[in-house]
């Protein structure tokens, strides 16, 4: 027993020995103050995937190296160790940079297609604030008009598509919020506008059904001076809604709302008389 206790003890030596090792070579780098030793080392990092490490030791030379030839080849990788720690803003940030920074380089096109890639890494599930879904259709439709050639440009449009999916279920979650707190008006105002802001949408029956069935509600929920004025819109609408979509899931239902907005309009014309 006691021969397997200082067995394992020497093992555990040996590995924080060799532990101690790794970082002490690594930390004799970092201190040299030797650039030329210091950019070696953090390509060998790169290269072997120790990103921590690599973009560690490219901070400490990028002053030493702008302006020179190796300058370009840091300051891309340096860009990339963020997005491979997924940093993604920051990668945004420096692939951005070096974009203006180095206009003509071979490596510019996939630097900015990494600028919106990034980008597109930082947009948030639908129901959160979509401030980096809108960046990312922005840098890849700016990538798109600076490289319409490109064999990213599929991917680029593809991507777009994806954000705007998410940008419109967003909206349609937020008109069904409206809707179910009974805040008609609202809700039909943001239906409406999903219908103008995704005119390609694959739900522009339910979209439409959903501003009738609002418009009805509101009707129904006005007092009686706004009624009359209010079921007719919903007569308006639904009545363009059936003769534009005959084959629709929500036919039935927008029939069933037209045949009682015309009883109410009826009923409330009767009631005010014939001197009305």
């Amino acid at each position: 027993m006691r021969k397997l206790i200082l067995s394992y003890t020497f093992l555990g030596i040996l590995v924080a020995s060799m532990m101690l090792g790794c970082k002490s070579d690594y930390e004799k780098v970092r201190t040299s103050g030797d650039p030329a030793l210091i950019l070696k080392q953090a390509l060998e990092y790169y290269e072997e995937e120790e990103y921590q490490r690599a973009q560690t030791l490219f901070e400490l030379i990028i002053s030493t190296y702008r302006g020179k030839r190796e300058a370009e080849e840091i300051s891309f990788k340096y860009a990339y160790t963020y997005y491979y720690l997924r940093s993604y803003l920051l990668a945004n940030y420096y692939f951005n940079n070096f974009v203006q920074t180095y206009s003509t380089s071979p490596k510019r096109q996939e630097a900015q297609f990494m600028t919106a890639y990034s980008s597109y890494k930082l947009s948030p599930k639908f129901r959160l604030d979509q401030t980096y879904t809108n960046k990312a259709i922005e840098d890849f439709q700016l990538f798109i008009n600076t490289f319409p050639n490109s064999e990213r440009v599929e991917q680029c449009n593809q991507l777009i598509d994806e954000m705007r999916l998410k940008l419109e279920t967003k909206a349609f979650d937020e008109g069904m919020l409206y809707f179910n707190l009974r805040s008609y008006t609202a809700a039909v105002q943001v239906f409406e506008n999903l219908l103008k802001d995704f005119p390609e949408t694959k739900n522009t029956h339910e979209v439409r059904y959903m501003i009738i069935q609002s418009a009805y509600l509101l009707a129904e929920n006005s007092v009686i001076q706004r009624q009359e004025e209010r079921y007719g819109r919903v007569l308006e609408l639904s009545n363009e809604y059936l003769d534009r979509f005959t084959d629709s899931d929500y036919f039935k239902k927008v029939e069933d709302l037209r045949t009682s907005s015309q009883k109410k309009v009826s009923a409330l014309a009767k009631a005010a008389g014939p001197d009305r």
